[in-house]
């Protein structure tokens, strides 16, 4: 049994992430084994959990994968860990809209039966502290509130009226963070700056986040409350049979249909400061499916890996380093001829924008007859998908659920064979399905919907052995 808590807040802004990171770092250098995970679609915040932990950050997707696999997708990243440190998404009871307590962290936390510890901002009050505390655990008994951590307390004076107030609470104390500049993070138009661009920085600053939560915060009550969570009774989601029971009879290789009857496709997967926007599970998923996966970096490799027969772009920033990409003169021409062939591309969000003709009036792949530009309108949110055309992803028809978050619009919104039906907020249809090519800007997560990645291997090991792809 995997000892586990999940940091929460009342809203965002309070903390989460320093404390969260600063959880993982702190009891991953004192010997622990220590698991992160996030709930939500964040990218950015699992980039610094691996930072802190040494393993990979991991989403728990309430939305996008399921109730039912939450759990299970939780025991697969905890597995050999001796704690796992989940931090939580907006606001405790924020979840999807209008959608109830759905892919909230209360939810996340009812589901892993784990206890909650709620971090508040205690900036702008005293003794208010405790009716805040008091409301957000009585709102939902079957929400284990198991202890405060009060941030960006001011004074000696102030921690000690914050203590005060809610010693009449019930719910304790288990940490009292100052202010401090060394743990902040710096952020721009979709939240922090992620880790790939900071290097150094990140590191510091995940170093400094655990100083504060040693030097502010009771470890060992913290690691005892982790430890009273009690069994999960859930079976770990594993990559290798998932990818057998979608994969096996369409003659893609896996572990139980050997390789040397299908060639073993080599699918390259966009990586580097540029395109950071990925989860652990589709790579997994794919290597279940019998593909042979390589990172390459488009603002470094002038060529696509030795052997290509399926690309992925994933999200991230290109409009950060439009002109380095462009640039990439080489890498750029490869990756239209790629697409010129047929190859099956998988391309979200970022990576619609580096296959169109230009973003911001600089030149990118050209693969898609579309021009994309940074916008002051953030679009945000979960998406009920339905895909519009046969695709390498998925036949015209199928229900995904996947996730937009970007500050780029892109001209025209869709091609001539669109890639998806959006229900919600508006109806509309969007993206690109062009020969072997699917461009879109929604983020999907292929743990919820594993045959995604099952098609595409396939439809990449056709085009190994010499065959059509659809």
């Amino acid at each position: 049994m995997v000892a586990r808590l999940v940091i929460a807040a009342p809203s965002s802004g309070a903390g989460k992430t320093t404390v969260a990171t600063g959880l993982m770092a702190a009891f991953a250098g004192r010997g622990l084994a220590v698991s992160p995970h996030k709930v939500g679609p964040d990218y950015i915040d699992p980039g610094y959990h691996a930072l802190a932990t040494g393993r990979p950050g991991r989403n728990l997707d309430a939305y996008m994968c399921g109730t039912g696999l939450v759990a299970p997708l939780f025991e697969h990243g905890a597995r050999g860990c001796d704690l796992a440190v989940v931090e939580g998404v907006m606001g405790l009871y924020d979840g999807a809209a209008d959608q109830g307590e759905l892919a909230s962290t209360a939810q996340v936390s009812k589901l892993l039966k784990a206890p909650v510890v709620l971090v508040v901002d205690a900036s702008s009050q005293s003794r208010s502290v405790a009716a805040l505390v008091h409301g957000f655990a009585s709102w939902d008994p079957e929400v284990r509130i198991g202890g405060v951590i009060l941030n960006k307390v001011a004074t000696d004076r102030h921690e000690h009226l914050l203590r005060e107030a809610l010693g009449e609470s019930g719910v304790p104390v288990l940490g009292v963070l100052r202010r401090a500049p060394a743990v902040a993070t710096p952020s721009r138009h979709l939240g922090l700056v992620p880790v790939a661009e900071r290097q150094a920085a990140a590191v510091s600053a995940v170093a400094a986040q655990a100083e504060q939560v040693l030097a502010g915060c009771d470890m060992e009550a913290l690691l005892a409350l982790a430890r009273s969570a009690p069994e999960l009774r859930a079976e770990p989601w594993v990559p290798e049979v998932v990818g057998r029971l979608h994969a096996g009879g369409s003659g893609v290789p896996t572990r139980s249909a050997p390789a040397e009857r299908m060639p073993t496709p080599v699918i390259a997967v966009a990586g580097g400061a540029a395109f950071t926007f990925s989860y652990a599970e589709h790579t997994e998923l794919l290597r279940a499916a019998g593909a042979e996966v390589v990172t390459f970096d488009p603002l470094r490799d002038e060529a696509l890996p030795e052997g290509t027969s399926g690309l992925v772009i994933g999200g991230g920033f290109p409009e950060m380093y439009g002109a380095e990409l462009s640039a990439n003169e080489p890498l750029r021409k490869a990756v239209a001829e790629l697409a010129a062939s047929g190859a099956p591309i998988a391309a979200e969000c970022a990576g619609l924008l580096y296959l169109a003709r230009s973003l911001d009036g600089t030149p990118m792949c050209g693969v898609l007859d579309a021009d994309a530009r940074m916008s002051s309108r953030l679009t945000l949110g979960y998406r009920d998908a339905v895909a519009v055309s046969d695709s390498v992803l998925a036949p015209a028809g199928a229900r995904m659920r996947g996730h937009e978050f970007h500050r780029t619009v892109i001209e025209p919104g869709s091609g001539a064979q669109a890639a998806w039906g959006l229900r919600q907020p508006e109806r509309r249809v969007e993206g690109f399905v062009q020969g072997g090519v699917h461009a879109s800007y929604v983020h999907t997560h292929w743990a919820g919907a594993p045959e995604v990645a099952a098609r595409f291997v396939e439809q990449c090991v056709e085009r190994s052995a010499g065959g059509p792809v659809a």
